[in-house]
């Protein structure tokens, strides 16, 4: 043995990992500048610098990401013992982290040009062959692996056809004892962001304790496109975080349910000791009045129909809530005599909402207005380059629109009673016992109870028998009045949608708009049976919803 003592490298590489649509994703950096491997794509990574391995990991992510590493969620993923070609040897430790705060951000632009999330199985060329190797590795399960390249090789990884995995010079190390190959993470159900919040799905809120496969990612985006606009945190903000642990002790996981859309932000949160609960941040201080008020008000009296407040903070904007019982039934596949027993039981849960008592009294700031068609102008104003135009002397979205509403207008006004806001599937959940159960009432507030069936009756659609059911377990018909101003405010209520729609991404909401306009340009407004006509405007209708099923 020589006397002189063998030193080598340390440094340390992010293996991100979240959970995609096709699958884990890792995030990754592409180095530029005047850096070693400019142009390939690498993982986040930097040397030690007399600290130990698990500090220089957090460091080197919150300086290249942005993002923040709590080190206890730091997990040891594999070693590479790596010698690049021409190069000294180092030895590189590679740590998996599946949850952080922030989003994913090019932090140091003089080192790196792009980021993105790319599948495990599909990572993108050309990239580091050391990094290639290190994730190769730990989706092998290896705790350890040796690459060493030849003084010829390549610094990129770029296989070819009918690549032997040798050329790759990766050896993997076996663990002690049975080899096991790691568990890659569980892909994601396909309506684990579809119900929004407040949802308890059977199995959930069990083996809290197994952190890792809890863990979120920031929300899916399309892998192979460099992050350039902020992504939802896969935790609450910090104040929010210990608001939360206040209310119900400390939390073991977060999950973020929140939709993919504009200012929804909802997580799942885990407790310690098995409990589960939401925690929601709205998005303006009217919705969270309205939530809270009716958290405190009309929805305990319903029982387990609604979500229990836990606690509330009006300064931040959030609520803690109990889960609701039950499965989502946006984008539930039903029979057709399933879905008419579902329609019953809405009527039946419309019913009990539309019976609850009113508030004694009204916040000032949240009395509906005098008129309820006083918004038409400034939606219609937001939404007319969406809309259709007439054509051949036929109207057009907007002039149906104002028809509908001045129908309405020439009627008595209706009355107010306690109504849900936003009655529609996506808040809708079906119970065990087949009930139906409901998240979501930040817009609630007293108004007219055609309100909550203005976003329900597209259902109707060609279904009479669903009207039929809904209309039975409600109790009762709508009067000749009350389809009057159902057909205005749908009108209304599809011009907004299309409008907020567009902006806020919600896809759903602008298609159910344009089958709402379309129908009223056609001349029908279903599935009412009454044919009024009202002053100077008479609203061609269809006899029963069976001619609307016939057409």
């Amino acid at each position: 043995m020589s006397g002189e003592r063998h030193t080598v490298p340390v440094d340390v590489h992010l293996i991100a990992v979240r959970e995609g649509r096709q699958g884990p994703e890792v995030l990754l950096s592409r180095r530029a500048g005047d850096v070693y491997a400019a142009g390939l794509w690498h993982a986040p990574s930097g040397h030690v610098e007399r600290e130990t391995v698990v500090t220089a990991v957090v460091r080197e992510t919150r300086e290249e990401t942005g993002l923040v590493v709590d080190p206890a969620d730091v997990r040891a993923a594999v070693t590479v013992h790596h010698r690049p070609p021409g190069g000294r040897e180092r030895v590189g430790f590679f740590f998996e982290v599946r949850r952080w705060q922030g989003s994913p951000r090019v932090a140091e632009p003089d080192k790196c040009d792009a980021m993105g999330w790319f599948p495990l199985d599909a990572l993108p060329d050309p990239m580091v062959a050391y990094c290639r190797a290190g994730l190769d590795a730990y989706r092998a399960g290896a705790p350890v692996a040796l690459h060493f390249q030849d003084p010829d090789d390549g610094i990129a990884y770029s296989p070819s056809p009918g690549h032997d995995p040798g050329l790759d010079r990766l050896h993997l190390v076996p663990a002690a004892g049975p080899a096991k190959r790691r568990a890659e993470p569980k892909p994601r159900a396909s309506p684990e962001r579809a119900p929004g919040p407040y949802l308890a799905r059977q199995g959930q809120g069990q083996g809290q304790g197994q952190r890792q496969e809890q863990v979120p990612g920031l929300a899916p985006t399309p892998c192979s496109e460099p992050v350039s606009s902020p992504q939802q945190e896969p935790t609450p903000p910090r104040a929010v975080r210990a608001f939360a642990e206040r209310a119900v002790g400390r939390i073991a996981a977060w999950t973020d349910v929140s939709w993919a859309r504009e200012n929804s932000r909802v997580w799942r949160a885990a407790g310690t000791g098995g409990g589960l609960w939401f925690v929601k941040i709205h998005q303006n201080p009217k919705f969270h009045r309205r939530e809270t008020d009716a958290l405190r008000g009309w929805v305990p009296d319903l029982g387990d129909a609604g979500p229990r407040l836990v606690a509330a903070d009006p300064e931040l904007l959030a609520v803690v809530v109990t889960p609701v019982e039950g499965r989502s039934l946006h984008g539930a596949v039903l029979s057709a005599a399933e879905e008419a027993e579902v329609l019953r039981s809405i009527g039946v849960l419309a019913a009990r909402i539309h019976a609850s008592p009113l508030p004694p009294e009204p916040r000032p700031s949240e009395a509906p207005p005098t008129d309820p068609y006083d918004r038409m102008e400034r939606h219609l104003a937001a939404a007319r380059p969406l809309l259709e135009p007439g054509d051949e002397g036929e109207p057009g979205d907007e002039e149906c629109v104002r028809r509908a509403v001045a129908a309405a207008q020439e009627l008595a006004p209706l009355e107010h009673v306690v109504t849900h806001g936003d009655f529609q599937y996506r808040n809708l959940l079906l119970a065990a016992d087949g009930t139906v159960r409901f998240i979501d009432v930040e817009r609630s507030e007293p108004h007219t109870r055609v309100r909550d069936l203005t976003r329900l009756i597209d259902r109707f659609d060609g279904r009479p028998d669903l009207a039929e059911a809904f209309f039975a377990g409600y109790g009762r018909p709508l009067t000749a009045a009350e389809e009057t101003h159902l057909a205005a405010s749908t009108a209304l209520d599809a011009v907004s949608g299309i409008a907020f729609g567009t902006r806020a991404g919600d896809p759903e909401l602008v298609e159910r708009g344009r089958r709402t306009l379309a129908r009223l340009r056609a001349g029908a407004r279903w599935p009412f049976s009454h044919l009024p006509q009202v002053g100077d405007h008479t609203m061609r209708t269809i006899a029963s919803a069976e001619d609307w099923s016939t057409r």
